[in-house]
Parts: C-alpha cells; structure tokens; sequence
C-alpha cells in the first residue's frame, strides 16, 4: 500500500542555499527506494517548502531515511537551519470529496 507524507521545511532568512544543496543531494535517492516527489512548492518569500511525497512502504522510506548519502548531506541541511516536520497524510479529495486524480 502507498504511503504519502507532507514534508513541511521552515526556513530562516539565508538559509534557503544550503537547503538547495541539500535537496539536491537527497531527493535523486528518491527513486531508488520507490519514492516519488509529487509536489514540490516553495512561498514567494522562501521561508517555508512544502514536499507532497510517497513511497511504496513505510519500510521503504526507512531505508531512505537511512541511506548514508542522504546521512552524508546532513551537514547542509543544519547549516541551513531548517526546521523539518514530516507528516504521514491521507488523500480527502476535493472540495465535494470527490478523489483528484494524481499529480
């Protein structure tokens, strides 16, 4: 079963660079655990990125949590003083409740 995950990142001011490096460290592991990026979006003021992720298992993104790259990049992404809260998320539909189709 697929499970989705809302990842909200708070950015300081400044720190949006070394985040970007991070990132782009870290989300090309993606695909080897089955995960995917479906949303990626950032506010006009680059103090908050929101990512709309899933991934085949929760087992799955365990083992991408855990892969050493991504634990190699950590350095960036404390530099960048983000604060990371992920959220396992559920799909409610539309305003009516009537299923979107994927992004």
């Amino acid at each position: 079963m697929t499970v989705t995950y809302l990842m909200l990142a708070r950015l300081p001011e400044g720190g949006v660079g070394a985040f970007d490096a991070y990132e782009g460290a870290v989300l090309p592991l993606l695909a080897q655990y089955g995960g995917r990026l479906e949303r990626r979006v950032r506010t006009m003021d680059d103090r908050l990125e929101a990512h709309l992720v899933s991934f085949p298992t929760e087992d799955a993104l365990d083992a991408y949590r855990a892969d050493p790259r991504r634990s190699a990049a950590s350095p960036l992404l404390e530099t960048s003083g983000a604060e990371v809260q992920l959220l396992r998320v559920r799909d409610v539909g539309d305003s009516d409740g009537t299923p979107l189709p994927p992004a």
